[in-house]
């Protein structure tokens, strides 16, 4: 497991990564703010109304594709490991912040995977 905050490159590929999929995905969202520290990067959520909100942490891996997630537990005001809809503890950005999403922006839509062609 690496230690430290990833590249910067990698640091704007990711921060490019979640943008980009909250603008397709989330309309209701006006940014996704992106920090890093100690190897986690802490991803948030900035509504159109300007409501800010903590979503979850990410694990910095070594692999630019493949992120540990760990949900924001605002009854904690703190972060816990968890697994994602695929029952894998990471995978991609876009589907941690997915899980997040739907959870704080209360669509369980967001959980079903996709039929494949």
């Amino acid at each position: 497991m690496p230690r430290g905050n990833p590249p910067e490159s990698m640091q704007h590929h990711l921060r490019h990564r979640l943008t980009e999929h909250a603008r397709h995905r989330w309309p209701q969202l006006a940014d996704v703010p992106v920090r890093f520290r100690a190897g986690f990067a802490y991803v948030d959520a900035t509504t159109t109304d300007g409501h800010t909100m903590p979503l979850c942490r990410l694990r910095f891996t070594g692999v630019l594709h493949t992120w540990g997630f760990a949900i924001y537990l605002a009854s904690h005001d703190g972060y816990q490991d968890s697994v994602l809809p695929s029952g894998l503890p990471a995978g991609s950005p876009e589907e941690a912040l997915d899980c997040a999403c739907g959870l704080y922006l209360n669509d369980p839509t967001a959980w079903l995977t996709p039929p494949k062609n």
